[in-house]
């Protein structure tokens, strides 16, 4: 989610190498993995499936982020589960669709998926803007979520919300060579900018706080770098205190993007939780 530039770009050069050289599986470009499925008129929404046993839906970061963030967990993961990686929409594979990005909506794109799928109870694993859409799919639809696990995603209230200001020219500059892969694989490249003004709405005016926490009846595991710079600790205690079920994990000296900063200590917190 958000601008992860730096982090992003050296772990999909450094851990992502690491991982895709011992599996040769490219992560959220897999024919044989991927498949569409409508989630309204004229669009569709891509997703990847790996591994067998009870369910787990993925749901990836935003702007920057994609499946392939996930590298490290479907490869954990998937041994044990069935995986469901979900490409939201206007991310990489997926369409754009034709209504203004919300939590909401992405909850539903969800739950549509699993009810494509024939999956009446899932855990979920989301991370950012995953971990908000994580958890308005909890509280829209309460017994579709067995357990959740929730990395860098904290109390949002009225008035917290940031436009980013997000373009194409802007990404492109920081970013380029990273989004031409990006953009290559996009069934709307030339929406992009259009995407981009609602992904910077959704950050701005999007409200995801007590009322949506207290409706959550599934655990959940909540996660952050203690020094992650767009949810902090404190942000994560607030959401934490307000979920009847929940638990909360710090790791120290990590940004963002904890799972590639510490993968060990994340596993360490997140196998047990989903094994119990």
């Amino acid at each position: 989610m958000k601008n992860i530039l730096c982090i992003a770009l050296f772990a999909t050069c450094l851990f992502g190498a690491r991982a895709q050289e011992k599996s040769k599986i490219k992560y959220g470009y897999n024919e044989r993995a991927g498949k569409y499925f409508e989630v309204a008129e004229d669009t569709k929404l891509y997703y990847e499936i790996y591994g067998q046993g009870e369910p787990i839906l993925l749901l990836h970061g935003g702007v920057y982020g994609y499946i392939d963030e996930y590298e490290f967990f479907i490869e954990a993961l998937s041994k044990n589960y069935r995986l469901i990686c979900l490409a939201t929409r206007a991310h990489v594979k997926s369409d754009i669709g034709h209504e203004p990005f919300t939590y909401d909506q992405r909850a539903e794109d969800a739950k549509k998926l699993l009810d494509h799928l024939g999956i009446e109870k899932a855990r979920v694993l989301g991370f950012s803007d995953g971990g908000y859409a994580g958890y308005k799919l909890a509280a829209n639809y309460p017994d579709t979520v067995e357990k959740m696990v929730i990395i860098g995603a904290g109390d949002q209230p009225e008035g917290s919300g940031v436009n980013y200001g997000y373009t194409s020219e802007k990404l492109m500059k920081e970013a380029g060579e990273y989004f031409k892969g990006r953009l290559a694989a996009m069934p709307e490249p030339e929406r992009w900018n259009e995407s981009l003004q609602w992904l910077n709405s959704l950050y701005e005016n999007e409200v995801v706080s007590e009322d949506v926490f207290s409706k959550i009846k599934s655990p959940v595991l909540l996660m952050a770098g203690g020094k992650d710079e767009y949810s902090t600790p404190e942000t994560l205690l607030k959401a934490q205190k307000a979920i009847k079920t929940s638990y909360l994990s710090i790791i120290p000296g990590c940004g963002h993007v904890v799972f590639y900063c510490n993968w060990n200590a994340v596993w360490a917190v997140v196998e047990p939780f989903y094994k119990n």
